[in-house]
């Protein structure tokens, strides 16, 4: 199969970049290892875009114009929500997954990308004056071939698969992972910190593990239904490894067992859990920090807690720097002012590649950095603009990307 642009990964960052190249008037091929896109938001039943509002106090403005925009839009319509609402000091919009995947499909068709679920990348390599990437479903293989290559893997698959510069930070201080699961039959029954302080009387008697302590519940807006998350360690046992297999595994088995174990309890203790079950699993425990690409720009800390502004950016990080290093709950680290940080368009192009871009959580940055553009509305933003510049690059337009990028999808104050 041939096409102008490449993208991996059809998440929040690869959804974006693959609905813009294709509107751009590119062909585009999007990979994807399930068989729905979305990623956190779907798979993980990560159910908050988080990111896509400026800081500071006064009605919520969108911060990235374009795709972001567009996804807050219908998703308002979808679920019927009057609109965000603030959660401390940072405005959220509530989503459901459902919605999400029925959202992404129309888009994927609407633009006319050409979607291969349930596929997994094994190999990339440039020959000629294009990118070839060998593919595989279910044990069957193809070569994709394109002009451009888009990584929205989250895990920097490419940068492995190419041999290119990348970096993770250290086990003990990777961002925790989530467990997101969905709840019937609780709705209207104990909840706040009368809830809390039953698990953690749980936890007291013996009953249930300390990696309940995290654990709390929030209305989905569908009738009878709630989401749970849970914190986990990543470490129950040896290191946490996001990319390694073992890891992976102990984690979706734990993460079910705390889910079960506090459903069962709190049926059997809390007021109106009575009738209450554990409804949907996630695809998978919800990821929040592996590999990173080093590109021609690292983000910083210290750029975004500063709010500093360069040259080539291409849209902004708005979230606080949201660190969850331990399964204690976050810790949150605002900017100064409230001032919104510009991520570079160097953040999303490899240090030695051509035609390959970078585009959510696993763009360059540092760790502190990383803890502020990994979540969903900057990923929209970053996807966007990995989107643009690679169709504008197989076209063979390769000066001025940043000024394109931000001509199309200017950025707020």
């Amino acid at each position: 199969m041939t096409a102008d642009v490449l993208v991996l990964g059809a998440g929040s960052a690869g959804l974006a970049a693959a609905v813009t190249a294709a509107r751009a008037g590119a062909r585009v091929i999007l990979v994807e290892r399930y068989g729905f896109a979305g990623g956190m938001g779907t798979a993980s039943l990560v159910h908050t875009f988080c990111g896509l509002y400026l800081l500071g106090d006064g009605a919520p403005v969108i911060a990235n114009a374009g795709f972001p925009s567009e996804m807050a839009e219908r998703m308002l319509r979808a679920t019927g929500e009057s609109g965000p609402v603030k959660m401390g000091r940072v405005w959220v919009l509530r989503q459901h997954p459902v919605e999400f995947v029925r959202i992404a499909d129309e888009l994927l068709r609407e633009s006319g990308v050409e979607v291969l679920f349930h596929t997994e990348a094994l190999d990339a390599a440039h020959e000629g004056d294009s990118w070839v990437v060998d593919a595989m479903c279910r044990g069957q293989r193809r070569e994709l071939w394109a002009k451009a290559l888009i990584d929205a893997s989250g895990d920097a698959v490419l940068a492995d698969l190419l041999g290119a510069g990348s970096e993770m930070t250290e086990s003990s201080r990777l961002q925790r992972p989530a467990y997101v699961f969905g709840v019937q039959g609780a709705a209207g029954g104990e909840e706040g910190l009368a809830l809390a302080g039953r698990i953690v009387d749980g936890v007291r008697r013996g009953l249930l593990s300390k990696e309940t302590l995290g654990l709390h519940f929030r209305a989905s807006g569908r009738a009878g239904e709630i989401f749970g998350t849970i914190d986990l360690s990543g470490a129950e046992e040896g290191d946490y490894n996001p990319l390694d297999v073992a890891c992976l595994s102990r984690l979706e088995v734990t993460g079910r067992s705390v889910a079960a174990a506090a459903v069962d309890f709190l049926r059997k203790e809390a007021a109106g859990w009575g009738g209450a079950c554990i409804s949907q699993w996630p695809v998978r425990a919800g990821v929040r920090e592996s590999r990173r690409w080093k590109g021609r720009h690292v983000l910083t800390e210290v750029e975004v807690l500063g709010g500093v502004r360069h040259e080539d950016d291409i849209a902004l990080a708005t979230w606080p720097l949201e660190f969850r290093e331990t399964n204690r709950g976050p810790k949150l680290r605002y900017p100064e002012n409230d001032q919104a940080a510009g991520i570079p368009l160097g953040c999303l192009m490899p240090e030695a590649l051509d035609g390959v871009f970078v585009a959510g959580r696993c763009i360059s940055c540092d760790h502190g950095a990383q803890a502020s553009v990994r979540v969903m509305g900057t990923c929209f933003a970053t996807g966007q603009a990995a989107g643009l510049a690679a169709a504008l690059v197989a076209k063979g337009e390769t000066d001025g990307l940043a000024q394109a990028i931000r001509r199309q999808f200017p950025f707020g104050v």
